[in-house]
């Protein structure tokens, strides 16, 4: 990891970013999963019957695990990259519950009422900021210091 010269005693020390980093890709990991555990728990209940929506779900659900398992394994240098995807696809499917509840998607009109669309929202928009922060903070955090 990079650090910081301490001039008193001349060793290196960790940057604070690199433990926010670490943080990041937990947290990451967590809403990612908890992301693809609402689209496999509603597809489970009921949206499997719904056509194209019901496929994207599962479809969610599974790319999502997938995306977690990458962040919780991918090498740091390769961390920024992973974050960034996630992001965009956490994004995408905010998008697509935002479509849902005001105009509709694929034929559904989703409701703040419908069980799930509270968490959702505050776990995808959660997880596109922490995923967006940890990309930026772990890209930065592998540039030298040249304070």
């Amino acid at each position: 990891m990079i650090g910081i010269r301490n001039s008193v005693t001349g060793r290196r020390e960790k940057e604070p970013r690199s433990a926010l980093v670490v943080v990041g890709r937990l947290l990451g990991v967590a809403l990612t999963a908890g992301m693809g555990w609402i689209h496999g728990q509603l597809w489970a209940q009921g949206y499997r019957e719904v056509p194209v929506v019901g496929t994207l779900f599962l479809l969610n659900a599974i790319v999502a695990v997938a995306l977690a398992v990458a962040l919780l394994v991918v090498p740091t240098r390769l961390l920024s990259a992973a974050a960034a995807v996630t992001a965009a696809f956490t994004a995408g499917t905010l998008l697509g519950l935002v479509v849902s509840l005001t105009v509709g998607l694929f034929g559904v009109h989703e409701s703040l009422q419908t069980p799930l669309v509270p968490a959702t929202l505050v776990v995808e928009s959660a997880g596109i900021l922490v995923l967006g922060l940890t990309a930026v903070l772990a890209a930065r955090s592998r540039r030298p210091y040249t304070g």
